[in-house]
């Protein structure tokens, strides 16, 4: 079944030549020109991932991406903000709201459909399964993650970024390579842009914040000694 693709943008020829490119190239795809349709089509439509523009009338993208990720059933969705704007300090506040990833216009439709499949990509068979540690649950298969049995509305770059952490058992990873493993190769994003999906991340760990470790001027780690929440389990662990 081909993927779904909603593009929520004002500028109509735009979004119309997006939406023909990304359905020469197999994909489903609807167009919307303003937020108040993007977040109906969004329950009519049932997308796979939205392309979201920011600077629109009515709603604009920053509160359309607050109503996905305030609602439990679209939390996880993956979006794609598009601006004209061009500064760190726009990117930093579109991640911040919970975007999986940032492209500034005018945009290569080759790369943009890059950025797609990357986010689409749920893995491949021969990686482990699961990942668990303490009260967290990572299920590769579902791509989902549970904390002490409820949902956690991880964006799907912040559970790579976890899971990644998660598999690489307690060592380094620095913040390129956290990029290459979440956001793929040929990706133009500043090192800042992870220390806000991590400083997401803590936050909804709550009190399991703690085994995110920040390694000074290298990156980050799990420190698994960290857990703490009385279940006893002081490892990650893999499952096949």
């Amino acid at each position: 079944m081909a993927r779904r693709v909603l593009i929520v943008d004002d500028e109509t020829d735009l979004s119309e030549l997006l939406g023909y490119n990304l359905w020469k190239a197999g994909y489903e795809t609807k167009v919307v020109n303003d937020g108040e349709a993007g977040l109906q089509e969004i329950e009519s439509f049932q997308p796979d991932l939205v392309v979201l523009d920011i600077m629109m009338p009515g709603l604009n993208g920053h509160q359309v991406l607050s109503r996905i990720r305030g609602n439990p059933q679209t939390a996880s969705l993956p979006v794609i903000f598009l601006t004209a704007k061009n500064e760190e300090v726009d990117e930093i506040e579109g991640l911040s709201k919970g975007a999986d990833d940032f492209v500034t216009k005018p945009f290569s439709i080759r790369v943009l459909q890059a950025r797609i499949e990357r986010l689409l990509d749920r893995g491949t068979a021969d990686t482990p399964s699961s990942l668990t540690i303490g009260g967290l649950v990572f299920d590769r298969e579902t791509h989902e993650a549970t904390l002490r049995g409820k949902a956690l509305p991880l964006t799907v770059t912040e559970f790579r970024l976890l899971s990644s952490l998660l598999e690489a058992d307690g060592k380094v990873l620095s913040r390129a390579a956290l990029i290459q493993h979440a956001m793929g190769s040929g990706v133009t994003i500043t090192e800042r842009t992870i220390d806000v999906h991590v400083t997401s991340i803590r936050k909804k760990l709550g009190d399991l914040s703690g085994i995110i470790k920040t390694v000074r001027g290298v990156g980050y780690r799990i420190d698994a000694e960290a857990v703490g929440n009385g279940t006893g389990d002081h490892a990650a662990t893999l499952r096949d």
